[in-house]
């Protein structure tokens, strides 16, 4: 039986390559760094503009529903379009983090994705470093 892919909310690339154990609540932190330590194995994952389980552990996830959905499901299109992918396509973990580097974060492009995200000067500061 082959193994179902990871599901992967496109924008939470740009999450975890700026993550740095800050978040909205310990649960939170906690949950992400598993989910960053399992996508060091490089998984398939499928890009699923739908909650995935980093949207677990996040207070704006209301019974299975996020009271942010407009501004997320926003991000979700902007990584796929700028790196050129589609929802549901499934492909291992680090492809899609190394077109993430590529298309987005290198040529400076972030902001057009999540401009208004309050974790923003987070993943400003992180890119800044060298």
């Amino acid at each position: 039986m082959e193994k179902q892919a990871f599901p992967l909310r496109p924008h939470h690339g740009l999450c975890l390559r700026f993550f740095q154990g800050k978040g909205y609540s310990d649960d939170f932190v906690a949950n992400m760094g598993i989910i960053q330590q399992t996508l060091e194995s490089n998984p398939m994952i499928r890009l699923a503009p739908e909650m995935d389980k980093i949207c677990g552990s996040c207070p704006n996830n209301q019974s299975g529903i996020c009271t942010t959905q407009e501004k997320v499901l926003r991000y979700d299109a902007g990584v796929l379009r700028l790196c050129g992918l589609e929802p549901g396509q499934i492909l291992p973990y680090q492809n899609f983090a190394r077109m993430v580097t590529q298309e987005i974060l290198q040529p400076g492009r972030r902001e057009e994705i999540c401009p208004d995200c309050q974790w923003s000067g987070l993943c400003q500061w992180k890119q800044e470093e060298p």
